[in-house]
């Protein structure tokens, strides 16, 4: 494939805009994939609400936790057949429990790397792994949450075991007590987040590049639609209101009762108990 069509097909994926669309536009903006992604959106040929992540490599995602820590890891493969097997994914576990074991939460992927155990250093574990089942892995992510003083929740998407899967989210959370029924909207929320992916908890949380870009977006849409100068303000909030309701978690609908928002939810289970939400994360090989 030609570094041409290579550029168009990134440009197609990231905006769902058709393939003419995509290269003329790419032309127009020598090459520049992000330049491009704004003036599709701009002309209003992007179907995308905001940057697509770059396609993923094969590969599984593990999850570590004890007491004070949470350990996240994620190793890319060339392919999904090695990704499933026992020996990959006993791989995966024994660099997890290793990173889980170091107690330290300004572990990162490098400083993992250089550390040893049994007289070798993990990336030269990582060369032998390569060389055991004749395929590339890359070590691309890890990351520590700590959680001395609150709880933690998680939910694994398409599990290959109970704790390594192709996504995983993480809750940190604070509550009176753990009851069942505080399990079970803390997993609840981890689902949610897993199927719809927010940006930010709430809309303070989202960058001002990210909000600024959107909102020049929408007024050269409003403005290109011929809607005149006196409505653009409010047509402007209505289209930041579905900005902020598709990448901001607690203004999504719940997926698993749309007719509230997460905000809404979490309000309503306080009025018995007590759930208070501090961070997400989510992982994701795509």
């Amino acid at each position: 494939m030609s570094e041409d069509l290579k550029l168009i097909k990134e440009l197609r994926d990231k905006t769902g805009a058709g393939f003419l669309d995509c290269k003329l536009s790419l032309k127009d903006n020598q090459n520049d994939i992000e330049k491009a992604v704004d003036d599709l959106r701009k002309k209003g040929l992007a179907k995308a609400t905001k940057k697509s992540s770059r396609l993923a490599n094969e590969g599984a995602i593990g999850l570590y936790s004890n007491d004070n820590f949470t350990v996240i890891i994620k190793i890319n493969s060339e392919t999904d057949f090695s990704a499933k097997s026992g020996t990959f994914l006993d791989f995966i576990d024994n660099l997890g429990s290793l990173a889980l074991n170091t107690n330290d939460a300004n572990l990162d992927v490098q400083k993992f790397l250089n550390l040893k155990s049994n007289d070798k250093n993990i990336s030269e574990m990582i060369t032998e792994m390569i060389a055991k089942i004749g395929e590339n892995i890359i070590l691309s992510e890890l990351k520590v949450i700590e959680h001395k003083n609150n709880n933690v929740s998680y939910y694994v998407h398409n599990p290959y075991r109970t704790n390594v899967g192709k996504i995983i989210s993480v809750i940190q959370f604070n509550s009176s007590s753990t009851d069942d029924e505080i399990i079970k909207l803390s997993k609840n929320i981890c689902m949610h987040i897993a199927a719809l992916k927010p940006e930010s908890i709430d809309k303070d949380g989202l960058s001002k590049d990210l909000v600024d870009k959107e909102i020049k977006i929408q007024k050269e849409l409003i403005l290109s639609s011929g809607k005149p100068e006196n409505v653009i303000e409010k047509i402007l909030e209505g289209k930041m209101k579905k900005f902020y309701s598709e990448i901001t978690l607690m203004n999504q609908n719940f997926v698993l009762d749309p007719e509230k928002t997460v905000k809404q939810v979490i309000d309503d289970f306080n009025i018995k108990y007590s759930f208070e939400l501090i961070n997400f994360k989510l992982f994701t090989l795509n």
